[in-house]
């Protein structure tokens, strides 16, 4: 089971956990991504480009499932305008055992960060800048690409 949602309005973490849980796997690993205020952002605003995204994000997922054999994956991000403390990104991992859902869920949320186009702009007062890619997401993504061992 796969399930890519992009969308503008809030993530509900019930909803999405009942879909996790329905997937019928030993172990559920999911992570939430908060909108923060670093330096006094006021607001955060996502745009992405319909269809690419959500096939980029699909090919996210099918990677993870293909890769430690889970019984579903689970992105659901947010567009638009956000305010601090609000919910950005929904990722979750189902597996037969918690290592696989634990590691499955780093790589997506992991890869999403460089591998889907989202363009980010923050405000700060009547401030608005476009934020570019932190050199940490490509570091974190590109772990990935190893070989197993």
């Amino acid at each position: 089971m796969i399930h890519i949602s992009v969308q503008q309005s809030p993530i509900d973490i019930a909803a999405e956990m009942t879909r996790a849980e329905a997937a019928g796997a030993g172990a559920v690993a999911t992570f939430t991504g908060l909108v923060r205020a670093d330096d006094g952002v006021g607001t955060l605003e996502l745009e992405h480009y319909p269809g690419a995204t959500e096939a980029a994000l699909l090919k996210v997922a099918e990677g993870a499932i293909e890769r430690w054999q889970l019984s579903g994956a689970i992105i659901v991000h947010r567009v638009g305008p956000m305010h601090p403390g609000e919910r950005i990104v929904f990722v979750a991992a189902t597996a037969a055992h918690r290592g696989a859902a634990l590691e499955a869920c780093a790589y997506l949320i992991d890869r999403l960060k460089t591998d889907a186009p989202f363009w980010k702009r923050e405000t700060r007062g009547a401030t608005a800048s476009w934020v570019e890619a932190r050199d940490g997401d490509h570091a974190a993504a590109v772990r990935w690409d190893k070989p197993e061992a």
